[in-house]
């Protein structure tokens, strides 16, 4: 691996780690930096997904008490989501890289769209909801959404809160602490996939790794002055500047 190989994984995992941090959206640079030092697609999201990792699960130690409230429902969740992310990993490892990198435009513009959308798309759900949803549709959505954390992963924060919408959850600070415990169920699931199956580069993961660490320690400490409408901005059109390499 090349100094300017090194470089760029670093910086990629930086401005990942702060994107994560403040907007989310992190895998949209540290994915296409892997593919670029020469990673396989497959290997690339898979050492993305670890290297990331950690900060889905540091993010739950600022919602310790909203989880205790909602231990019951994280429960009845987390087998659904630890069953959909393994699903999803499993379908990843089967697709292979030729099938994978056809797929990787369409999925990347989709993540992007509904990450530019998401906002908008929590208004919308949080306004028409009617009633309570049954618990087997309400499983059945979960399910879905964790099929695809598992798969790709990209845009899963805001996929998780609208579908906590949809299923009722009203409590904005509920809702955020069970979207972060169960994307960590579903990364977690997903990177012990990836480890097991020896799909991980280490070194090139490592130095992500590192960076991203830097990037959320550096985005905790902007975020009250970096205005998220303003990163999710460049977030979407590093999104589709990717869409439009990839075809």
């Amino acid at each position: 691996m090349t100094f300017p190989d090194i470089l760029l994984l670093a910086g990629a995992g930086v401005i990942g780690g702060l994107s994560n941090a403040i907007a989310g959206g992190g895998t949209f640079f540290t994915f296409p930096a892997l593919v670029a030092v020469g990673l396989a697609p497959v290997a690339a999201l898979a050492t993305s997904v670890v290297a990331i990792w950690p900060g889905h699960a540091t993010s739950l130690l600022g919602y310790r008490d909203e989880l205790r409230r909602e231990g019951p429902r994280l429960s009845r969740s987390a087998a659904i989501f630890a069953l959909g992310a393994l699903l999803g990993a499993a379908l990843l490892l089967a697709s292979g890289d030729a099938l994978f990198r056809g797929l990787v435009p369409w999925l990347v513009l989709a993540a992007t769209l509904l990450f530019a959308a998401g906002p908008m798309l929590l208004k919308l759900v949080r306004l028409h909801r009617k009633g309570t949803t049954s618990p087997g549709v309400a499983g059945l959505i979960e399910f879905t959404v964790a099929i695809y954390g598992g798969y790709f992963g990209a845009g899963l924060g805001i996929m998780l809160m609208a579908a906590l919408t949809l299923v009722g959850v009203e409590d904005v600070n509920a809702a955020n602490a069970l979207k972060n415990a169960l994307a960590t169920i579903a990364t977690t699931i997903a990177a012990v996939i990836f480890i097991v199956t020896g799909t991980i580069d280490w070194i090139a993961g490592g130095i992500v790794f590192v960076g991203a660490i830097v990037g959320g320690w550096l985005g905790a400490r902007i975020a009250r002055w970096v205005k998220p409408a303003a990163l999710r901005a460049v977030v979407v059109a590093a999104g589709l500047l990717l869409f439009w390499s990839y075809l």
